[in-house]
C-alpha cells in the first residue's frame, strides 16, 4: 500500500526540521537549538512545530539518534571493507572512519559525544540509547571477532579495578558473551584513545601540524591503542 500524500508530507516537513535544526547548529557553532530560531528560518511560526515534535527535547533526541546511526553506520561500511579476518586491519578502519566522520561533521560529534547538553535529559532506554548501542557496537565487536578467531591477546595493562570488573561481570550477564575483565577494560581504554584524539583534532586542537602530519600521528597513535589492548597487527592498510 502506497503511503498516503499526508503522511508523506509530514515525513517530509520533518525532515526539513531536523536538517533546518542542524544547519542552525553548524553556522552557529553550537548544539543548543530554539524552536523560534528553526521556526524563523522555514517561515512557520513557533507553535506549528509542536505539530510535529512535542518539545526541544524530543527534537533533539531525533537529531541524536540519527547523529548515533550514521556514525554507525559510516563505520561499519569501513569495516566491511576489509576482510574478516584481517582484525587488526578492521580495527583500523573503524578507527579512521571514527575520526574521519569527527572531523568532518563537529557539531554533530559535539551533539552525540560532547559535554552534555544544558536542560536536556535522553529517555532512558529510549531512541537515543539504542542508537547509541549500535553505533559503539561497531567497535567492541572487534575484539569479539579476535576473540572468535583465536589471535586477540592479553592487553597490556591487565589490573583491573573491581568496579570495572563488575562493569564488564553485568555487559557478561546482558549480552551472553563472554569477555574478560581485561579485555572489557581494554576495549574502554581503545575508545577512549580513540575519542580523546577525534575529540582534540575536530575541535581543532591539532590545527598548528599539518594535514600530513596529523594523518601520521593518528595512524601511530590507532597502532598503539590496538597493540595495547592486544588487538594483532593489521594485514592491510
Amino acid at each position: 500500500m502506497n503511503t498516503p500524500r499526508r503522511e508523506k508530507a509530514r515525513a517530509a516537513t520533518i525532515d526539513e526540521i531536523k536538517h533546518t535544526a542542524l544547519t542552525h547548529m553548524r553556522e552557529q557553532g553550537t548544539v543548543d537549538i530554539r524552536f523560534a530560531d528553526i521556526a524563523r528560518a522555514m517561515e512557520m511560526t513557533p507553535p506549528a512545530l509542536y505539530r510535529y515534535f512535542a518539545d526541544r527535547d524530543e527534537l533533539l533526541s531525533a537529531l541524536i539518534a540519527d547523529a548515533y546511526d550514521d556514525l554507525g553506520r559510516c563505520v561499519a561500511e569501513a569495516r566491511d571493507a576489509v576482510p574478516a579476518d584481517d582484525v587488526g586491519g578492521r580495527f583500523m578502519a573503524v578507527a579512521g572512519s571514527y575520526r574521519q566522520w569527527a572531523r568532518q561533521d563537529p557539531q554533530r560529534f559535539a551533539l552525540i559525544l560532547g559535554m552534555p547538553l544544558p536542560g536536556y535529559a535522553a529517555p532512558v532506554d529510549g531512541p537515543t540509547t539504542e542508537a547509541a548501542q549500535r553505533a559503539m557496537s561497531q567497535l567492541s565487536s572487534l575484539f569479539l571477532e579476535a576473540q572468535a578467531q583465536g589471535v586477540l591477546g592479553r592487553p597490556r595493562l591487565r589490573d583491573v579495578h573491581p568496579a570495572i570488573a563488575a562493569c564488564a561481570e553485568q555487559k557478561h550477564q546482558q549480552s551472553g558473551v563472554p569477555v574478560s575483565a581485561e579485555t572489557f577494560q581494554a576495549m574502554l581504554h581503545a575508545w577512549s584513545s580513540l575519542h580523546g584524539f577525534a575529540a582534540l583534532e575536530a575541535y581543532g586542537h591539532f590545527d598548528w601540524i599539518t594535514e600530513e602530519g596529523r594523518d601520521a600521528l593518528f595512524d601511530g597513535h590507532a597502532r598503539l591503542t590496538a597493540e595495547t589492548a592486544g588487538l594483532p597487527a593489521p594485514r592491510t592498510l
